[in-house]
This record gives C-alpha cells, sequence and structure tokens, in this order.
C-alpha cells in the first residue's frame, strides 16, 4: 500500500483524495464476492465442457484446442549458446570496468569518447 505524507497536500488536495477514495471504496462494494465470482466461472466452464485450466492456461488443452492455437515464435537465439567474449576495453581510471565491444557501450566509454578520445586509446594489450 502507498504511503505518502498527507501534511503535504492543500485542503483542495485532500478533498480530491477523498472524493477518489469515496468513488474506490464504492466499486469495490458493488463487487461481488471473489469466491462467488470463481465459483461461477468454474460452474459455467464446466457445462461447457471445460475447466478453467484449460480456457486460461495451466491445464492441457483438448486436442481440438491445440489444433486451433496458433504456433508459438521461438526466438533466434534459444536453445543456442553463446560463448563468452573476452573484454577488449579497458576503463584507465577504473581498471574492474571493462567492455568486450558488443552491445551498448557502458556509459564511462562513450562519455570519454564524446569529449574527443579515440576508441582505440581503451584497446587492451595482449
Amino acid at each position: 500500500m502507498a504511503s505518502f505524507d498527507l501534511n503535504a497536500f492543500s485542503p483542495q488536495q485532500l478533498d480530491a483524495l477523498i472524493n477518489q477514495a469515496k468513488q474506490r471504496k464504492t466499486t469495490l462494494k458493488k463487487r461481488k464476492p471473489i469466491a462467488a465470482v470463481r465459483k461461477k466461472l468454474t460452474d459455467q466452464a464446466a457445462a461447457e465442457g471445460y475447466s478453467i485450466a484449460e480456457l486460461f492456461g495451466g491445464g492441457t488443452a483438448s486436442a481440438s484446442t491445440r489444433a486451433a492455437a496458433p504456433a508459438q515464435r521461438t526466438s533466434a537465439t534459444k536453445g543456442r549458446k553463446l560463448g563468452k567474449v573476452a573484454p577488449k576495453y579497458r576503463n584507465p581510471a577504473n581498471k574492474n570496468e571493462t567492455w568486450t565491444g558488443r552491445g551498448k557501450q557502458p556509459l564511462w566509454l562513450a562519455a570519454l569518447t564524446k569529449k574527443g578520445k579515440k576508441l582505440e586509446e581503451f584497446l587492451i594489450e595482449k
């Protein structure tokens, strides 16, 4: 639950907050208990020959449901192991900060190159 300092609010802001809270309370009071809604949905699904798990996931779907479901896309790297790469660049101010040259440049390197330094200046000697 969010907590905030009520002393920081003006009288108008407090009135608006009270009105919002009253509206939310009214909305929540109109709702049926969750157990009743859950039972109603379970009964309706059973009357149609389904379980809640089949309809909303988590269970095994029937053969007809599986056939109608679209095939899931897999990412290009799924199941593919990417090897570790040795670092190519090192921060002269902090020897523990390195970069392999892959992906987005680290902030320290971007800041130094923006100041006019060349990327080659940070290469790690082999």
